[in-house]
């Protein structure tokens, strides 16, 4: 095995990095060098037919390989149980973020202080080649940094919808709290997808098929349990839920999105990459819309009509007709 030069370094941080992966030999090289600093790297992956493995190997980190059954635990809850980890704090990154030195050294810090279980971290995302700072992507808040025996994802009961891929992606972590408080990080994590617009949209279009399965156990009351909490007081995240609660209920939301990021949130002090952006989040809530449309009509496939569900009586007769 190859050490990657930049693996090497003095001041090493009590850290164990999660990075989940596939097919990403694009984005792997500069987030490894970014997360140098940590004192073990596993990349846990699935099955790439790119070089995302040897890239991997070549900096040092340790490579699993995941095979979803198509069921609960998706990639990270089966990383947090199933790992060897010999730290006690995990840092989750994704393969298009990057963890700056700033942020590092404030890691450093932050997992020497008593009384804390976990982290939040703030993302700043780049489209285009330019941070979308306007539009309510800013801030952007991620608890990435905890305690790896005190959270888990959580389970919004969409392991069953098709093609959403095998890992989480817009659960949020919830800490157990009798393992200690919550806090936030002051540096910034980056967020740079080295990877073209096909990509994004490749990607969306996954994210959709989750979203109308969210929207759907919203608006009939199911998967409440073992989730994040909305709370119109509580912090940004919670924040966020509780409002999603209303917003799948409104009409017209590919409009309202756009008119939200756009103009409301000013995301078109982000210029043309701002412009952009906007036009794809409102074509993302139409593909959501259509796909929850879709599940509520004909059980999540094109053309087909769902079959209405026998009573018991009808279906005992039907057996001995």
């Amino acid at each position: 095995m190859t050490i990657h030069p930049q693996q090497i370094t003095s001041n090493t941080v009590p850290v164990s990095v999660l990075i989940p992966a596939k097919n990403e030999e694009a984005n792997l090289p500069a987030c490894l060098e970014s997360v140098a600093r940590a004192d073990e790297i596993f990349v846990v992956d699935s099955h790439s037919d790119d070089r995302s493995v040897e890239i991997c190997e070549s900096y040092g980190a340790t490579v699993v390989q995941f095979q979803f059954n198509g069921r609960w635990p998706k990639k990270k809850n089966w990383s947090l149980e199933n790992l060897p980890f010999r730290n006690e704090w995990v840092l989750i990154v994704d393969c298009d973020e990057r963890i700056t030195p700033e942020l590092w050294d404030e890691i450093a810090e932050a997992i020497a202080r008593p009384g804390f279980a976990g982290y939040y971290l703030n993302r700043r995302v780049f489209f285009l080649g330019k941070w979308i700072r306007y539009g309510g992507k800013y801030p952007d808040w991620n608890l990435r940094l905890f305690k790896h025996q005190s959270g888990r994802y959580e389970n919004l009961g969409t392991e069953e919808i098709r093609n959403t891929g095998d890992n989480e992606v817009h659960e949020h972590v919830l800490i157990n709290p009798s393992h200690g408080q919550v806090g936030y990080l002051k540096e910034d994590m980056l967020h740079i997808d080295f990877r073209d617009i096909y990509q994004w949209l490749a990607r969306h279009n996954r994210y959709s098929n989750w979203e109308a399965q969210v929207y759907l156990n919203l608006l009939e009351g199911r998967g409440k349990d073992g989730t994040l909490k909305g709370n119109l007081f509580g912090n940004a995240v919670e924040r966020k839920r509780a409002l999603k609660r209303l917003w799948v209920r409104l009409p017209m939301k590919p409009f309202i999105r756009f008119v939200l990021f756009y103009i409301i949130r000013l995301g078109f002090l982000d210029g043309y990459p701002g412009y952009v952006y906007g036009r794809l989040l409102s074509q993302y809530e139409f593909q959501i819309g259509v796909k929850l449309y879709e599940l509520r009509k004909s059980g999540g496939q094109l053309n087909q009509q769902q079959q209405p569900k026998s009573s018991p009586r009808s279906a005992s007769s039907s057996i001995h007709s």
